[in-house]
């Protein structure tokens, strides 16, 4: 027997996503949806169609909604099903994903769109017990009335922020914020993504706003949400994002490139086929390859670049989910997509940065050019940043010993970028 759950954006029903009585999902746009022209496809791999597209193509984006690895399996076991149940956990869990879509059984409406005035502050005893809940049952999973969801193997948390107050999203309200606690295996891993999201902002690239915090001296990172924006009276609307193993239409389990993930040349060409200025999206791509090459994170892989619906057409997404993965020894040091056929900073040799502007259709020296100039501006900023940090009250040995890090490879990256490059590189 088929089943199916009804696919919502602003209010108006997109399509379906069902079940066969076979277990495969598949997906298929509302009639009037796919024929109006003002109407945006969800997503680049699923353009607007007449047909109903299969399990594969389907589970890559909607499957790509979901929580991964250890948050999957506790969710689902929170919640009594399979971890690999993509359909029935969307069904506990579609009520607020990434980007403007909501999913809700065929036989509801989804509730009328509330404002932050709807949600309850909570108490610093209340945000402690979600602190110490969220790892046996990720996103709250089958708590009365929520139906949350992130993608990601990291824990974390939808919320609304209520006059500087964390709440929680009342059923059918979007979630204006991203709670994430530190990562117990990453020891200060909460100041460390603020360090790199704040370095990144201070290197003036587009970058989600973050907030260090603490409740009963446990610390935790709010990450504003860029698909969210706040409009009057307190209204808050969803826009629409993809991430890009989405559009790609690669499974969230392939997200790395050694696992048949996307490379730099995929994404590169992806924004420049999907983008409205490619010119400006190509910019910011080559930006952030970069940036993560100088703050040493190697786990920038598919599924932590996107692309933002807004203004009525797309455009490379504000960066995300950053982090200095060099400071752990016990994280692989392998970027997740090579940069000029290298894995480290250390394979790197003078010729590195053409080659890669080869492979992504850049001009080789804007490439070496760009790599310089944020190198620099990196490693006179990296202290900066630390000691903003630190002056909250946060670890300051620990973030001396980024911007250390960071101040390391940056000057990696200008000694690579004055020397001579290989004839023809």
């Amino acid at each position: 027997m088929s089943r199916a759950l009804r696919v919502w954006w602003d209010g108006v029903c997109v399509g379906q996503l069902t079940l066969d009585e076979h277990g495969d999902l598949g997906f298929s746009y509302q009639p009037d949806w796919a024929a109006d022209a003002r109407r945006p496809a969800i997503s680049v791999a699923l353009p607007k169609r007449e047909e109903p597209y299969g399990r594969r193509a389907a589970r890559a984006f909607f499957s790509g909604l979901l929580p991964e690895e250890s948050q999957r399996e506790g969710a689902a076991r929170a919640l009594g099903v399979s971890k690999n149940n993509d359909f029935r956990l969307l069904e506990e869990l579609g009520g607020d994903v990434a980007g403007a879509l909501t999913l809700w059984p065929a036989d509801e409406e989804p509730p009328a769109p509330q404002g932050l005035a709807a949600s309850k502050p909570l108490s610093d005893a209340r945000l402690l017990e979600i602190l110490d809940t969220l790892p046996m049952r990720p996103l709250l999973a089958g708590e009365h009335g929520l139906r949350l969801s992130l993608a990601g193997a990291q824990q974390k948390l939808p919320v609304v922020l209520v006059n500087g107050a964390v709440a929680l999203p009342e059923p059918g309200q979007p979630s204006t914020h991203i709670l994430k606690p530190p990562i117990a295996a990453l020891p200060g891993s909460a100041e460390n993504e603020a360090f790199a999201m704040r370095l990144s902002a201070a290197l003036g690239l587009p970058t989600a706003g973050v907030e260090l915090r603490r409740t009963a001296n446990r610390p935790y990172l709010l990450v504003e949400r860029y698909d969210r924006q706040l409009e009057s009276e307190g209204a808050i609307r969803r826009l629409h994002q993809e991430d890009f193993c989405q559009a790609l239409g690669i499974q969230p389990e392939n997200k790395y490139a050694s696992e048949g993930g996307p490379i730099f040349k995929n994404c590169f060409d992806l924004v420049r086929r999907a983008c409205d200025q490619p010119a400006v999206a190509v910019l910011q791509l080559l930006n952030a390859a970069l940036f993560n090459l100088i703050v040493g994170n190697a786990d920038a892989h598919g599924k932590n670049f996107s692309l933002l619906y807004a203004d009525g057409g797309r455009a490379m997404a504000p960066l995300y989910d950053l982090m200095c993965t060099a400071a752990y020894p016990g994280v692989h040091k392998g970027l997740a997509m090579k940069i000029g056929k290298r894995s480290t900073l250390e394979e790197f040799t003078p010729d590195t940065f053409a080659v890669f502007a080869k492979e992504i259709g850049v001009g080789a020296p804007y490439a070496v050019r760009t790599a310089r100039a944020m190198a620099a501006t990196a490693h006179e900023a990296a202290s900066t940043v630390a000691e903003e940090i630190a002056a909250a009250g946060f670890q300051t040995q620990l973030l001396q010993e980024l911007a250390e890090i960071v101040r390391a490879r940056a000057d990696r990256v200008l000694e690579l970028t004055t020397k001579p490059q290989a004839p023809g590189g």
